[in-house]
């Protein structure tokens, strides 16, 4: 049995179109809780990114025994600072006002649990610079884009008309989305070749 950690549509649907079947459970951790953890001991944006794919993927696979879980989680760092998901649509006006003309980097942390135990876990980066969009650009991306944006940590959404933000993108579009597939599936086919199928 195979199990995402998640309850994101973007990750189901990314993991849907590779064919495999899977159940979804959303892992419940206090997202923020353990970010001040691991950041209070010195750790920065990718060890956050890992730290809470991890702890996803465990808390899921102590309840299913037997089970292959998959967790994954993403954070945005925007120099030294970690943005999150907004909470309005003037939250996300904000947010991409913070963005623009700058490169921010999203780390996308992904780990693979069963019994409790980590079996593997990786980060994977990508690179994305705004252009200097103004405010009306700005404002017509966010009315097309509806509460879509609310889901995503960096308040846009590449797969949405967001895109006409950017001026340069550098990285894996499954990384982007947050769930960086090709890693993952070669540690499915290292640590849990059941659930490939046939």
């Amino acid at each position: 049995m195979l199990i995402l950690a998640s309850q994101s549509r973007t990750r189901k649907a990314l993991l849907a179109g590779t064919g495999l079947r899977f159940e979804t459970s959303p892992a419940p951790i206090d997202e923020r809780a353990l970010e001040a953890e691991v950041l209070g001991k010195g750790g920065d944006a990718i060890a956050v990114a890992q730290a809470l794919a991890e702890a996803k993927a465990l808390a899921v696979s102590n309840g299913r025994r037997g089970a292959a879980v998959i967790g994954a989680d993403q954070v945005l760092a925007l120099g030294d600072a970690l943005l999150h998901k907004p909470e309005s649509r003037t939250a996300a006006a904000a947010q991409l006002d913070r963005l623009r003309g700058r490169t921010h980097f999203l780390h996308a942390g992904i780990a693979l649990a069963r019994r409790g135990k980590v079996l593997w876990s990786t980060t994977e980066t990508a690179s994305l610079t705004m252009r200097a969009f103004d405010r009306v650009e700005r404002d017509t991306i966010l009315a097309i884009e509806g509460d879509a944006v609310l889901g995503s940590v960096g308040g846009y959404r590449l797969e949405g008309p967001s895109i006409r933000l950017f001026e340069r993108i550098e990285g894996d579009y499954f990384t982007i989305l947050g769930l960086p597939l090709l890693p993952l599936l070669a540690a499915l086919r290292q640590h849990a070749p059941e659930t490939l199928g046939d």
